[in-house]
């Protein structure tokens, strides 16, 4: 999986270069994610501007990160959903869950 991470502050921001968030490529998310965690980052953003699919293992992957962000009593913010991606947190109701921003940068500032 091709990811930037970049520290801003407290928050890092976690930018997927990438096309489809899925089954091939959530496991590495998830493992990034963990070792973040693990350093004791627990404020990050999840820019999804390239990603255009995202299937069930991407969304648990996600939902991980939250879980575990919020457990260190931090939180996990999604930012640039393309229309495809966003219409999938809103079918799922996810969209209630995240917080969703337009653009990183307001995110970031979010924190």
């Amino acid at each position: 999986m091709i990811v930037h991470i970049e520290e801003q502050g407290a928050v890092v921001l976690i930018e997927i270069k990438e096309e489809r968030l899925d089954a091939h490529n959530s496991g590495e998310l998830k493992a990034q994610m963990l070792h973040l965690f693990e350093e004791g980052k627990a404020s990050i953003v999840i820019d999804l501007h390239e990603v255009r699919f995202v299937d069930s293992s991407g969304l648990g992957a996600l939902v991980s990160g939250f879980k575990n962000a919020s457990a260190r009593n931090g939180n996990l913010k999604l930012s640039g959903l393309q229309p495809q991606v966003k219409s999938m947190f809103e079918l799922t109701r996810l969209h209630r869950v995240f917080e969703i921003f337009p653009t990183s940068q307001e995110a970031v500032a979010s924190f």
